[in-house]
């Protein structure tokens, strides 16, 4: 896709926020319902949960594919599509009257979030001047973060008073308004060239991309190895389970707060340190919290405190991951977004299932798991970047 810039150009990826948060909120709402859809299907809250599944490993696989497939589309009729797309699964698991039909419009719904976010993001780069690049990213990941921070609470409320079927119907409705909202405000851009699937996957063989996509998938692994059991996790240091929703606001907060600031301390200071901060943060919060639970000595405000450092932690990573992604292949930057969103569901899923198979040894090994996971990635980032991958630019070949 070809760059185009605007004069600071940040308040157009406004919008796209917009989208993303309404990719976010699918993604994080249901599960604040699973017990309600589970009834209405006549399933268990396991297998009701499988749409989530269903969802994530979707995502993972077709955010690649489908980057390749509409690379020549233009921009805003390619993220008008996704969300409209987006909006109709949505109405369509609303109106899902047993699991199959819920699960294949959840892959449906998969698609559209694949080709929305990551095509916001390099859509969100190619809008501004490089220097504030990393805000522009940070803006349209903002949206995700603060749906990360509400969804599962909204999801409960939701279902509790409105029915989990409406709230599915209200997604698809904010789809749809975020989806005119882009129609109307982007300017419109052109795709990029066609280039086979296995000539954009060769990326993956350039020591700038390849070196920083392992790194998502440590750093989410780590965060999610314990927000996934949320409620016995923060049971063990000390959080009443009625105050379990306020502690992932609090997450929700610092995700927000932790990506805003690493758009701007990425523009100014550069990824590599914005990065190193970051996961040195993400693995004493969860280290403090482990010898909370391990010890008995426990404090609710400190906490969250913990839980807050813990959630900007988790989201500073992303706007400088796609900031070194793009910077590493300018000419393929859907793809490379569209790789770190896939490896974001990789690690989300790979830290859950590594939490499970610890919950049962106790919240301070899983508390220690994750602390060690985030300590691995610094380790990681540290060998890159001193190795001299993962940060220069890197040309890329013509097609």
């Amino acid at each position: 896709m070809a760059e185009v810039t605007r004069p600071g150009g940040l308040g157009s990826t406004l919008v796209l926020a917009l989208g993303t948060f309404a990719v976010g909120t699918d993604a994080f709402i249901v599960a604040g319902f699973l017990p309600s859809m589970a009834r209405t299907l006549h399933v268990s809250t396991g297998a009701a949960g499988q749409s989530v599944t269903v969802f994530a490993v979707a995502y993972a696989v077709l955010a690649p594919v489908l980057a390749t497939l509409t690379a020549r589309l233009p921009r805003r009729m390619l993220l008008v599509g996704a969300l409209v797309v987006l909006g109709v699964a949505n109405l369509a698991s609303a109106l899902a009257p047993n699991l199959p039909l819920l699960i294949a419009s959840r892959v449906l719904a998969a698609a559209g979030a694949a080709v929305y976010t990551p095509g916001a993001g390099a859509v969100s780069a190619a809008l501004v001047r490089a220097e504030v690049r990393a805000r522009a990213l940070a803006v349209v990941v903002g949206g995700l973060t603060v749906a990360t921070a509400l969804g599962v609470p909204l999801g409960d409320l939701a279902g509790h008073w409105l029915g989990w079927r409406t709230a599915l119907g209200l997604v698809a409705a904010l789809s749809l308004v975020a989806a005119a909202g882009v129609f109307w405000i982007m300017p419109v851009l052109p795709g990029g060239p066609r280039v086979a699937l296995r000539a954009r996957l060769a990326l993956l063989r350039r020591p700038a991309v390849a070196s920083v996509l392992p790194l998502t998938v440590l750093g989410m692994a780590a965060s999610y190895t314990v927000y996934a059991y949320s409620v016995p996790a923060l049971r063990s240091v000390g959080v009443p389970e009625g105050s379990t929703v306020l502690m992932l606001f609090l997450y929700g907060a610092g995700a927000v707060a932790g990506n805003l600031v690493s758009g701007y301390a990425t523009d100014r200071w550069g990824p590599i340190r914005v990065l190193n901060g970051g996961y040195l943060a993400m693995a004493v919060a969860l280290a403090a919290l482990g010898i909370s639970a391990a010890t008995g000595v426990t404090s609710p405000l400190i906490a969250g405190v913990l839980v807050l450092l813990w959630g900007a932690s988790t989201w500073t990573q992303t706007p400088a991951q796609q900031h070194r992604l793009i910077a590493a292949a300018p000419q393929e930057a859907p793809l490379v977004v569209s790789l770190n969103a896939s490896s974001i569901y990789i690690g989300i899923g790979t830290g859950t299932a590594a939490g499970g198979a610890a919950l049962g040894a106790g919240s301070a090994v899983m508390y220690g798991l994750a602390a060690a996971v985030a300590v691995l990635a610094l380790v990681f980032l540290r060998w890159t970047t001193r190795a001299g991958h993962g940060w220069r630019p890197v040309p890329a070949p013509s097609s």
